[in-house]
């Protein structure tokens, strides 16, 4: 029997999914419905359902952001061998959004869900489930290698550079953003002035940004997603959904027994983990 979760914020909404679906698809277990991306998550992990639908934007963490932590935290230890579930973002009419997911090959659902649309999505949804059923038996053989893990982490890709290039393009249609050269930091009653040079890495702390130099910290009052785009991508690499690194500080890069990257730099002793959707970066690994 199939199984599900629903992410959604508006109760009214969610019960409207569920018992669409339920029409839709008399078999299919709804096993838990949640109103925020950590519940998401958290839920996702414990139940290991086949099937998620993330409403796209929630409080704390979004759907996508949701879908992300989740592919960087799966499989989970008490189900090693479980493929990825299968994914459908539901959102409210966004023309933008809209295309992002189908350049990505992502299935969608527009709010009010219509019973017409929720078919095609419950017809691809099964040949998805019945394709993850086929290669099975490759992912017990090798829980490593997850078919269904990678195509997800290729279309979260797309779909996190088609997101973080939405604001920067629309408050900047004539060129692109100017790259920072100095950053200017809250130092008690002063505004210290630090040379972007120095920067060894960036990473996000609740509403602020810590900002490493070799022997300094210093803390930004601004969003890690509002910095990125005023950073040079080819000097600064962002290895974790909180976490930018200048590229010419990392010493090396580590993996552990289950897989995972992590950075050591050359001029501080901290150690950096490189979540799953940025691993490509280190191909040679």
């Amino acid at each position: 029997m199939p199984t599900a979760l629903i992410a959604e914020d508006e109760p009214l909404l969610a019960q409207a999914l569920q018992a669409e679906l339920a029409r839709a698809w008399p078999e299919l277990q709804m096993l838990r419905t949640v109103g925020d991306g950590a519940s998401a998550v958290k839920a996702a992990l414990e139940l290991v359902p086949q099937l998620l639908f993330f409403d796209i934007r929630m409080p704390g963490l979004s759907g996508l952001d949701a879908a992300l932590e989740l592919a960087d935290r799966w499989p989970p230890a008490h189900a090693p061998q479980q493929p990825f579930p299968a994914l459908v973002f539901v959102t409210a009419y966004d023309q933008y959004a809209v295309q992002a997911f189908e350049a990505q090959a992502v299935d969608y659902l527009l709010k009010p869900v219509q019973p017409a649309r929720l078919q095609k999505t419950v017809s691809k949804l099964q040949l998805a489930l019945a394709e993850s059923a086929r290669k099975a038996p490759e992912t017990i053989a090798n829980p490593a290698t997850d078919p269904a893990l990678e195509a997800a982490l290729s279309q979260l890709r797309g779909l996190l550079q088609a997101h973080t290039g939405m604001p920067a393009q629309a408050a900047d249609a004539g060129g692109t953003t100017p790259l920072l050269q100095v950053l200017q930091v809250s130092a008690g009653s002063q505004i210290r002035m630090v040379p972007i040079e120095e920067v060894l890495y960036f990473e996000a702390a609740d509403k602020y940004v810590r900002v490493l130099t070799r022997d300094r910290e210093h803390l930004l009052r601004t969003a890690l997603k509002d910095l990125l785009p005023q950073l040079d991508p080819q000097v600064f690499w962002q290895v974790h959904r909180g976490t930018v690194v200048r590229a010419t500080a990392i010493d090396t890069v580590s993996r552990d027994d289950a897989g995972r990257l992590s950075l050591s730099l050359r001029n501080r002793d901290d150690k950096l983990a490189v979540s799953r959707l940025y691993a490509q970066r280190f191909k040679a690994m």
